[in-house]
């Protein structure tokens, strides 16, 4: 696919996907939807790729959906939002979920809407310090989606989720790092060349024990603790058989930097 509203590029383990419609704030439309699916198709079909950031062109990174695309209508001609909810949206925020990879937002501007939410669908999140993000819905009278009814109280709690996304109220960067929203606030100034050091610092970490930490922290979230316990036992048992392992243990004996294959 020819990349129309997204830069796509790949720097050694590391690839980064920009959205990048500048003149729009980077809106979400149909078309970047289909390209941003295919983009993250490819990135987990490229085996040498371990990290993917997801970042904005310009000076946001993104506005949410583009109200000026040509939605649907009901037979009554009201905007119907459901469709590009099914079609876009929705499998978008399960890809992000289920990735395979480790997944990076870097909130180089404001994350607005629909776009916070995909956002805190990625495993971590860093942001410039003169980001934001907001979740805008009731400001056009509309229920947040994209996730983030879901995601949002798991991370800072029902109460103030709800005051959030009822207030409709902007969250700086700062303030979303002391709430758990963001792991990392970088200057602006060094914005870019600090989200490539530590996208690679993760990509040069352990790969399978990468993988398999993600997978015990999702699955945390609908087990108790016997089964946690039990399935960390399985995967530490994984990870141990790993050459990764055998590496760490070596490179800690011989007091030198391991170099790890991700397996």
């Amino acid at each position: 696919m020819s990349l129309t509203s997204l830069y796509y590029t790949v720097e050694g383990p590391v690839a980064t996907i920009a959205l990048a419609r500048p003149d729009k704030l980077n809106a979400l439309n149909g078309t970047m939807h289909a390209e941003l699916r295919e983009t993250l198709d490819r990135c987990e079909r490229d085996e040498a790729v371990r990290v993917v950031v997801l970042t904005g062109e310009g000076r946001a990174f993104s506005s949410g959906q583009d109200l000026t695309e040509d939605l649907p209508k009901d037979k009554e001609g009201r905007v119907d939002l459901g469709p590009p909810l099914a079609r876009d949206y929705n499998p978008l925020v399960l890809k992000l979920a289920n990735y395979s990879k480790i997944t990076v937002a870097a909130l180089n501007g404001p994350a607005v809407g629909a776009s916070m939410n995909i956002a805190l669908a990625c495993d971590i999140v860093v942001a410039a310090r003169s980001a934001y993000l907001q979740e805008a819905f009731a400001r056009i009278a509309l229920v947040p989606d994209a996730g983030g009814t879901w995601i949002l109280p798991r991370l800072v709690g029902p109460k103030r989720a709800l005051a959030l996304m009822l207030t409709a109220e902007p969250v700086p960067a700062e303030e979303a790092q002391r709430m758990g929203l963001v792991f990392k606030v970088f200057d602006d100034g060094s914005f870019a060349v600090d989200v490539a050091a530590f996208a690679a610092g993760i990509a040069n970490g352990p790969g399978l024990a990468q993988r398999l930490t993600k997978r015990a922290v999702a699955e945390s979230l609908s087990n108790d603790l016997e089964a946690q316990l039990d399935l960390e036992a399985r995967l530490q048992r994984e990870a141990g058989f790993s050459r990764d392992f055998a590496e760490g243990v070596a490179a800690f004996r011989e007091k030198r930097a391991p170099r790890f294959e991700g397996r």
